[in-house]
């Protein structure tokens, strides 16, 4: 087939969870069709002629991305639409008209929105069949249903927006594809008329990259992968190093906790025996070298890629229900789940510690890594559900 391809973010490099989900699904597409990439700049200095793009795409297009401005005239406006603010606020118009040259230049078999800021593009699709890939509302549904106050409102009003756009958005995809269980139950339960539509296609690694990844053990050291730029990031963070890491300390002094990725200069509570390393080109051996991945995760949807990643490295983890929600792994056996402070830290205390445990634990996520989320087990099923969409 011949594949129009819609990315959020431009995936190369492939440093964070949604770049290597698409990073992945694209080098897997490309091996049985021919694929144009139209793409955002999330970041400068983005290339469509990047060598690694174009060993997968026969075209690609670059279109300067927009953040969300709650602030900006058009998301003030907003509030007024029938449209998520972000949704308003957001909408490229080179985008649109990017889409609507790609399509008036050549015929395509399909086109796959990646994540809801593509798919919003769907009255720009004409008649070509359409697949929503990573349809995710666990966040919004979070929000609008634990906040508090004048706070809830705002956000009731977000989700009530959301589920009246999303209810005539996916009118126009034949397929929707999603992480986890939970967010097609969730699209189940609030768009019931298209369950048939949604399948699960879980965030996977390709577990041979893993594999011959060698370093020495630093001894109790923790990591957490993830950029600021996704709040839910920060959120825990600020959590973690507030209400855990002093318990930690109290019993292991030398503890040492190294933070990847984009910071965003956002504070944090203490940066005591704390590492802000920002972007690591070498992320495996990093982690890899580390004695416990950490995910403190408090709120967000979706699975984890970076709990995947430390398993397939041989990395202990420890998590919360929300951080290791949507994975099939067992609290006790691949992975120790904590949600209060006091939990969490003895949780980590433990791995720290107790090596026989750590290296056991270990070991059993390794083997669900490679039995349950690898790319080249995964791929095959959505190669199908594309082609039953000819």
């Amino acid at each position: 087939m011949n594949i129009l391809f819609l990315s959020r973010w431009f995936p190369y490099p492939p440093n964070n969870g949604s770049k290597i989900r698409i990073h992945n699904i694209l080098e897997g597409l490309s091996q049985h069709h021919r694929l144009t990439l139209l793409s955002f700049a999330d970041q400068a200095g983005v290339s469509p002629d990047a060598p690694e793009v174009r060993a997968v795409c026969s075209k690609v297009r670059v279109v300067p991305w927009r953040e969300f401005d709650p602030t900006s005239l058009r998301a003030r406006l907003g509030f007024l639409s029938l449209q998520p603010r972000s949704v308003v606020d957001t909408f490229s118009p080179e985008m649109a008209a990017a889409i609507t040259q790609a399509l008036r230049e050549e015929k395509y078999d399909l086109i796959i929105a990646s994540q809801l800021q593509m798919a919003a593009y769907a009255p720009y699709f004409g008649d070509v069949p359409a697949a929503f890939e990573e349809f995710e509302i666990g966040l919004f549904h979070d929000q609008a249903f634990s906040a508090d106050g004048r706070i809830r409102l705002r956000r009731a009003l977000t989700w009530f927006k959301l589920r009246l756009y999303l209810s005539q958005l996916l009118r126009r995809f034949r397929l929707v594809t999603m992480v986890s269980e939970r967010e097609r139950d969730l699209l189940a339960r609030n768009f019931p008329r298209y369950r048939e539509a949604a399948h699960v296609l879980p965030n996977c690694i390709n577990v041979e990259e893993y594999q011959h990844v060698e370093v020495q053990k630093r001894a109790n050291t923790l990591v957490f992968s993830g950029p600021f730029r996704y709040r839910v990031n920060h959120e825990a963070m600020v959590w973690f190093l507030r209400e855990v890491f002093p318990l930690i300390l109290k019993q292991v002094p030398d503890a040492q906790l190294i933070i990847t990725g984009d910071h965003e200069n956002l504070p944090l509570p203490s940066l005591r025996n704390v590492t802000l390393t920002g972007y690591v080109d070498d992320i495996k051996s990093l982690v890899a070298s580390c004695t416990v991945s950490i995910a403190p995760l408090l709120s967000g949807g979706g699975t984890r890629l970076k709990i995947l990643e430390a398993m397939a490295l041989g990395t202990a983890v420890v998590a919360t229900s929300k951080g290791a929600e949507g994975l099939d792994a067992q609290a006790g056996e691949h992975l120790l789940v904590a949600d209060t402070a006091s939990d969490f830290a003895e949780c980590v205390i433990k791995m720290l510690q107790d090596e026989r445990t750590r290296l056991q634990m270990a070991e059993s996520a390794r083997r669900l890594v490679q039995e349950k989320y690898n790319w080249g087990s995964a791929l095959p099923v959505y190669l199908q559900l594309l082609e039953a969409l000819r």
